[in-house]
Formats: C-alpha cells, structure tokens, sequence
C-alpha cells in the first residue's frame, strides 16, 4: 500500500512487491540524504527494517490511532494512561508539577508507520549515521546521531485516496510519546496541546510535483500533531515558527522529509508510474555502452560498468574533467604535481581543475524525467539526465542542525562549481 525506495528490484520477490504495490499503496520513501544512501543502496547493504527504499503496504489489520481523551496529571486517569502498554499516549511535561496527557484510541480506518534510529520493534524503519558518501565499513566513523530514536509517523488511509499524513515523533515500545520540560509545546487555540522535536522534522513540497517542470518548495517544520509552522531560527531552538495554516501534512510525490541526518523522498503511486525503471537505466547504460565512445588521448573505448558494480572504479570507466565537461578514459596526462594531484589539465581545452570518474545514477526514484543521461553532478562524477541535475542543483537541503546546501541525491555530496552540475561532452558518435 505504501513504499519506501528499495534497490534490490532484481529479485523475483522484489518484483512481485512492487506489482502489489502498484495496485493498492501510497508511494514510495527513499531514503536521499545526507548520511544514507551510496547510489542507491546503503554502504552496508540492505538489512531487514534498514534500507534505502520501503514499500509501505496495507497491513492485514489496522493499527492507526488518532487522538482522544485528555488528562491533566497527575491525576489517576493520567497515571494509567501512560502505565498501560495497550494504550497509546502523548505525555507533555509543562513543568514538574504539571503534565498534560493525551489518549489516543484505535482508527480502524488508518495505518501507521514509525521512522526511527531505534532498532526496538515500534520503528518500521530505522535509519541511522553514516558518513556522506560512504560506500563501506571502513569508509563510516562513529558519530553521534542527530537522528531520534523514535523520529516520525506517518498515518495512511487504508481507502482511496490513501492519503499519508506525516507527524512529528514516533510511539516508543510502551505505546508513548514524551515530550520533556525543555521541549517546546504549548496549548492550542482550541485547548488542546501541540509540539515539537528535538531536532524538529522539516518539510518541503515541490511546486508542481516532482516532475520536469518542478521547482523547489519552501522548507516547513511539522508539528507533533501534524501541524505546519515555518522554521525555527535554528534546528533545536525553544520558540516554534509561525503556524502556516493554509499548508498541510500531506505527503506529496516529490515530498522530501528530513530528520535532522536523514533525508527522506517521497512518491506517490502516480508519480511512480512516469518515472524511469531500473530497467528502462539499464537500457541507457547500454546505449551509451554500443555508441563505443573513445578517450581521446589513449583511442580506447569507454564503457560505463554494470549498475551492480556501482562502487568499483573499471579500467573502461568514463573519467570527466569536471570545469569543461570532457570525458576521457583514467590517464597520467596535465597531472599538475603543484596541486598535490588533485587537480588535472584537459587536453582538449587546457582547463585545469577535478578529475572524477563517472557514475550512473543507479536511484531510479531520484529522476524527474526519462531522459539520456548526458549530465553529471559536480563534484562526485554521477550521471542522469539534465533536468534531474538541474532540479536537485536547485534543492537547499537540510545539512546538520544551522545550514542548508544542494547536495547530489545518490551520494549526498555537497554540489560545487556555478550550477553544481556539467553537460557530458564525449568523443565520437554520442556528440
């Protein structure tokens, strides 16, 4: 019923999830940013409840839960509604003598699905740190998560139009929510009590839909009962953004949710059925591949590797000099010692500058469009189609806990340069 993007679509089972999926679910999340994803799989691989796409799917039985009864504590009432493992609460500490606690009941008309770091049964899917742009064990260091243990929910309709909702904060393995004396919440307009995270959990719509044509949104803060407020002045500060009523919870395809070191993508059913497959990549891969383009100081042919060997450097890798866009095969030539090696003079045009080798974009999710991959992120050398990189140059995303910067979407690599992305330029028959 709903997904989350997972890139191992080459198996029989992964085929017959995403024909279920196509028939009855919300979309799908792919786990983007910034310490997640290594083109389109997790450094580690994919394990269990931790991978880089999820199909989230109608469960046999509800268990939706939707607001109910308020207590004040510390009265009897309040006391057992949080004791009682069967039954769902948020708890808000206004001071130590006051606490608030909501109850909420069974919907049988919803499905919820809890985002995480925590690894306890409550969480769907858990995410956690790694280092941006790993691609294995020894590429990660310990650090010390931003992420919360219990970050998100999102609540879905079981029936048309199965709309998904997402909330700040996620039930923990008592079926409770706490929100602490230094958390911000207050009380509502209509007497009921609101909040936020930590480290908050941020929102941005595209305007028209994740498409060609899309354009960035506006980065919003969603609230512990799915409320929308403009940002905080920093991630963790005590006074909330302005409430912005006229915008909802509501994922849509293209949405992209961030946990304060995760970022998450969003698409919808719809959305799914215009965007390129695995398949439909694969097939670009091997276009590419038959044009037989040449390097042009060592005339042997380039090929671009097999998408499963998505991390290992082959010896008829296409490298691209990042300031001019020429793609040439891995040589010694205009190596500039001076610049410790880090820099290469092209022998087509003289520019100096990185030289990287290149990689198709293997996150089929990430696209905007089918078109040829004839442009590729600078600095980390991946490759789509022109309006995927422009759209994604132009994406602020949330990076640590005070900045923003556009990132590429299968590395997470900061963009550089003027626009963050170059056109391909081969020699032969591709120009």
């Amino acid at each position: 019923m709903f997904v989350l993007d997972l890139f191992s679509i080459g198996s029989l089972l992964a085929y017959l999830l995403t024909f279920r999926a196509c028939l009855c679910y919300h979309g799908e999340m792919v786990i983007r940013s910034e310490q997640h994803t290594y083109n389109g799989s997790l450094p580690n691989g994919d394990r269990g409840r931790r991978k880089s796409r999820f199909a989230l799917f109608k469960r046999p039985k509800a268990n939706g839960v939707k607001p109910s009864t308020v207590h004040i504590a510390c009265t009897p009432q309040a006391a057992k509604a949080i004791s009682n493992k069967d039954q769902h609460s948020i708890s808000y500490t206004l001071s130590r003598a006051q606490t608030v606690v909501v109850e909420y009941t069974h919907d049988s008309n919803t499905d919820m699905f809890q985002i995480g770091r925590s690894t306890e049964s409550p969480i769907d899917f858990v995410v956690t740190d790694t280092v941006p742009g790993s691609q294995s064990n020894s590429d990660t260091q310990s650090v010390q998560s931003t992420i919360s243990r219990f970050a998100c929910r999102i609540i879905c309709e079981r029936n048309p139009p199965f709309t998904a909702r997402i909330y700040a904060a996620g039930f923990d393995s008592s079926k409770n929510i706490f929100l602490g004396e230094k958390a911000a919440k207050w009380k509502t307009s209509d007497g009921q009590m609101d909040g936020l995270t930590t480290n908050g959990v941020l929102v941005m719509h595209p305007r028209n839909g994740f498409t060609e044509d899309s354009k960035p949104g506006i980065w919003r803060e969603i609230s512990v009962c799915g409320n929308v407020f403009s940002l905080r002045e920093t991630r963790s500060a005590q006074q909330r953004g302005k409430m912005v009523e006229i915008e909802t919870n509501q994922l849509q395809d293209g949405s992209l949710i961030d946990l304060c070191g995760a970022t998450l993508l969003w698409r919808t059913a719809e959305g799914l059925s215009h965007t390129p497959t695995v398949k439909h990549l694969e097939a670009l891969r091997q276009e590419i591949n038959a044009a037989r383009p040449q390097c042009p100081v060592g005339f042997n042919t380039l090929a671009f590797p097999s998408m499963k060997r998505k991390d290992v450097v082959d010896e008829k890798q296409p490298w691209v000099y990042l300031n001019c866009g020429h793609v040439h095969g891995y040589h010694n030539w205009g190596n500039k010692e001076e610049r410790d090696g880090k820099d290469r003079e092209c022998p087509m045009c003289r520019s100096v500058g990185p030289y990287v080798p290149l990689w198709l974009g293997c996150e089929a999710g990430f696209y905007v469009d089918a078109g040829p991959p004839t442009h590729a992120f600078s600095p980390c050398g991946h490759v789509c189609s022109e309006k995927t990189t422009a759209y994604w140059s132009q994406i602020p995303l949330p990076h640590g806990t005070h900045t923003f910067h556009a990132a590429c979407p299968f590395c997470a690599h900061q963009l550089a340069g003027e626009q963050g992305y170059i056109r391909l330029i081969f020699q032969g028959p591709l120009d």
